[in-house]
């Protein structure tokens, strides 16, 4: 957004606000498409960030004269707050909606209110998904399909081989992964690059809390919707204060502007990087080709982000928003994403494709990033999210920022955590 809340992730917010985004999220909002012709079928297409969808638009555009798209992005918890008003209100959703994991919970189980995806034929790509993506978007009676992935977060973590030199820290990305095997040793990293350097290490506390709990068997909630706070999230908020504390942290609050600034002024040189956070790295800062590399994540593993297509049911143009949505997941589109933005398919036969396993991307030194990422994705045992996931982590998020602008204490955070966190479940 995080997914990234990019992811979106954005942190990822990430998404993912102060909140990550996941699946990337710029926190701008654009209409782009330009008036239809006679004649022609509007789709309108709410997301966060950049879905890479630009080139495929233009494409699509090319090979359906008579298909108009308007592309609406917009950040990331704002979009799906929207798309959770229109539901209610019997009106004004688009005709395609990106959903990311934290937020797909909370849709699914309103299956009634969007397109059943298995009435247009798409029980035949369930067996190109991975079997949990295609599970987390069916209602939970198991008779309604509401989406069709896009993506797949996985974990790395992605840093400045230039400032890493400079602050005396080897740059090679198998050197640089054996630096952090636990979140202890990354923040005693920070600390060695911040007292070589005078800057700060790495970019948020939200944008370490979102991965740390991602690596955890328990999210906020488990398999009941009961909120479960002294478990994953207990774990991953101590990481995030302890890493604020020891001073490591820029305090950037995520997917905002100063945090886009961060990037381009060297504010930080390392954060977690879910793939689709390549994309949002490569659009903020063009000029540091070359520059970033990426090693593994500390703890190992873990998912943050990846979204689905979904048709909400007041779409005026059903059909033919099934048909774009369709051909967006196809191989070939999937793969120009992946190399576009670095979103990665969550279809597992793709990581076999030699277009995806051998790809490298130039911007980040040459990484192999499908081979990077294909692997994390293969080992995912993702969490059960539940029905107030994105409430609650935006929650959690916002007393994180409180005390990296100084406004709360970390000794006294966790108690306003946990009660920020009740009242989103309560809500």
């Amino acid at each position: 957004m995080e997914r990234f809340a990019k992811r979106g992730v954005a942190l990822v917010a990430a998404g993912l606000a102060g909140s990550l985004v996941l699946a990337g999220c710029s926190g701008e909002s654009l209409e782009s498409g330009g008036k239809a012709a006679e004649g022609q079928t509007t789709l309108t297409v709410n997301f966060w960030g950049d879905m890479g969808l630009d080139a495929l638009k233009a494409q699509y555009e090319k090979d359906h004269p008579n298909v108009k798209i308007v592309l609406n992005s917009g950040e990331y918890n704002a979009q799906h707050e929207d798309l959770q008003k229109k539901l209610v209100a019997g009106t004004g959703a688009p005709d395609i909606s990106a959903v990311d994991e934290g937020f797909m919970v909370q849709f699914r189980g309103q299956a009634d209110k969007f397109v059943n995806l298995l009435d247009k034929g798409a029980g035949t790509y369930e067996s190109k998904y991975l079997p949990w993506k295609w599970q987390q978007s069916m209602s939970p009676d198991g008779k309604a399909q509401i989406g069709l992935g896009t993506d797949v977060g996985g974990l790395a973590m992605c840093y400045r081989s230039d400032l890493f030199k400079k602050a005396g820290l080897p740059t090679e990305r198998d050197a640089v992964s054996a630096l952090w095997k636990s979140w202890d040793e990354f923040i005693a990293v920070g600390q060695k690059y911040t007292k070589a350097t005078g800057k700060k290490f790495v970019d948020s506390g939200t944008n370490l809390f979102n991965p740390v709990l991602a690596q955890q068997p328990q999210g906020f909630y488990d398999t009941s919707d009961q909120l479960q706070m002294e478990g994953g999230p207990k774990v991953a908020f101590d990481v995030s204060m302890k890493a604020i504390d020891a001073g490591i942290s820029a305090n950037l609050a995520s997917f905002q502007p100063n945090w886009d600034q961060g990037f381009k002024k060297d504010q930080f040189a390392v954060l977690a990087c879910p793939a689709w956070m390549l994309g949002h790295i490569q659009e903020t800062a063009p000029d540091q080709k070359g520059k970033w590399d990426i090693a593994a994540i500390p703890g190992g593993g873990g998912n943050w982000g990846g979204s689905w297509w979904t048709l909400p049911k007041q779409g005026k143009n059903v059909d033919e928003a099934y048909k774009f949505v369709e051909w967006m997941i196809q191989p070939a589109q999937q793969i120009e994403i992946f190399k576009t933005v670095g979103n990665l398919p969550s279809q597992p036969e793709l990581y076999k494709d030699p277009a995806v396993l051998d790809y490298k991307k130039e911007f980040m030194s040459n990484a192999p990033t499908g081979q990077i990422y294909a692997a994390t994705a293969a080992a995912l045992k993702p969490q059960y999210l539940g029905k107030k996931n994105g409430p609650t982590r935006v929650a959690v998020e916002n007393v994180i920022t409180r005390v990296q602008q100084g406004s709360l204490k970390s000794s006294a955070a966790w108690p306003e955590a946990v009660k920020a966190a009740e009242k989103a479940a309560a809500s």
